[in-house]
């Protein structure tokens, strides 16, 4: 019988045959769920967000979904209950919560940043809690995960700390490639669904936030923290403390009994401010992540090009053998600037199995030219 972390992944593979051109997404929903956060996807109308949601939901056995669309019209009755009249009369503010937010498992607020300030500061509760102010209760919340949509950013200082409490954000957009819209006009809904227990949920949750954190993953962290700030993308300590957990979960859904430097580019959706930052996110950690490999795979092109300009047809047997020294005594300097990059890469804790693997292909072409003398 699978266990949860197993029935996780078939979940996310059933999605992705429902939702073309999600998969971050549906990754960060389901992280999301095993981290105890909440999503902000921000994209045009009809892109499947509230559908996600709600189809998500479906997967979590026993899971109450709640979903509105917010308006600057939008009354607290409309999300939270209406008053209880008999409670007025014993002098107690409280609201009928039956099918509303305060009761859901899943949620999803659309345009969530029309809220008005009354809606807002119970929602910051909501999310941040899991609590609710009913009349002379406070009483806890079963909301596992708040999904949001908006079509653009807040602007209103009001609105910023609600933005904030957004772990995850994405940005998604109509379907581009041809032959995957084909797929979705041809798109039936499923006939069966895998689910996930509510029980089973905690279960994953627990695991997950045991998976261990290497040094190595922590150091990158700051690595990241420190570069991105000189680029002026700051976050602030709380969210880079929460990104553990979301690491935690992501390893979790990739299959993996630890984090690693593989689950470190999902930091992509949670350190960017504004979309137009993304780009920025995702070069910096690639750079970082991948930067010194890709100084030696372009010393191992050097590596080449010296190769053949060793190889290729000369005058005489002098030519042949001056080239051959000049090519050899080129890749000596270039393996040295390997070897002090490996230096490097170890004292930081990044793996070097590939990098060793383009050094070993370097040695080669040395050889070789050793051959021509």
């Amino acid at each position: 019988m699978p266990g949860p972390r197993d029935v996780l992944r078939t979940i996310r593979d059933e999605l992705q045959q429902v939702f073309l051109e999600r998969t971050e997404l549906i990754d960060g929903a389901l992280v999301a769920l095993v981290a105890a956060q909440h999503v902000l996807v921000i994209g045009p109308p009809g892109t499947a967000k509230s559908m996600l949601a709600d189809e998500i939901c479906r997967r979590i056995a026993g899971a109450q979904y709640f979903q509105w669309l917010l308006t600057r019209f939008t009354t607290p009755e409309e999300l939270f209950g209406a008053v209880s009249l008999k409670a007025l009369e014993q002098d107690d503010y409280r609201r009928l919560t039956t099918h509303k937010l305060p009761e859901a498992h899943i949620a999803f607020l659309d345009e969530v940043f029309k809220a008005s300030s009354s809606i807002l500061n119970t929602i910051l509760t909501l999310i941040n809690e899991r609590r609710f102010h009913n009349g002379r209760e406070v009483v806890n919340v079963p909301l596992l995960t708040l999904f949001a949509a908006s079509n653009e950013l807040p602007e209103d200082d009001e609105l910023l700390a609600l933005h904030d409490r957004f772990l995850l954000r994405f940005v998604v957009d109509y379907v581009s490639e041809d032959f995957r819209f084909l797929k979705l006009l041809q798109a039936r809904p499923p006939a069966t669904r895998t689910t996930l227990s509510l029980a089973e949920l905690q279960v994953t949750r627990a695991e997950a936030e045991a998976l261990a954190v290497p040094a190595s993953v922590l150091r990158a962290i700051t690595d990241i923290r420190r570069e991105l700030g000189r680029k002026n993308i700051v976050a602030s300590d709380r969210r880079y403390a929460q990104a553990v957990g979301v690491l935690r979960a992501r390893a979790y859904l990739a299959g993996r009994d630890y984090v690693s430097d593989e689950d470190l580019p999902f930091l992509e959706h949670v350190l960017w401010r504004d979309p137009a930052e993304r780009p920025q996110v995702r070069d910096t950690i690639r750079e970082l992540l991948c930067g010194y490999e890709d100084e030696v795979r372009i010393l191992l092109f050097q590596s080449r090009e010296l190769r053949d300009y060793a190889l290729r047809e000369w005058d005489s047997s002098e030519l042949r053998t001056r080239a051959a020294v000049e090519a050899h005594t080129k890749i000596r300097n270039i393996l040295g600037k390997v070897d002090a990059i490996l230096a490097q890469a170890r004292s930081g804790g990044r793996p070097v199995e590939r990098v060793e693997a383009l050094k070993h292909e370097i040695l080669q072409i040395q050889q070789e030219m050793l051959g021509r003398l």
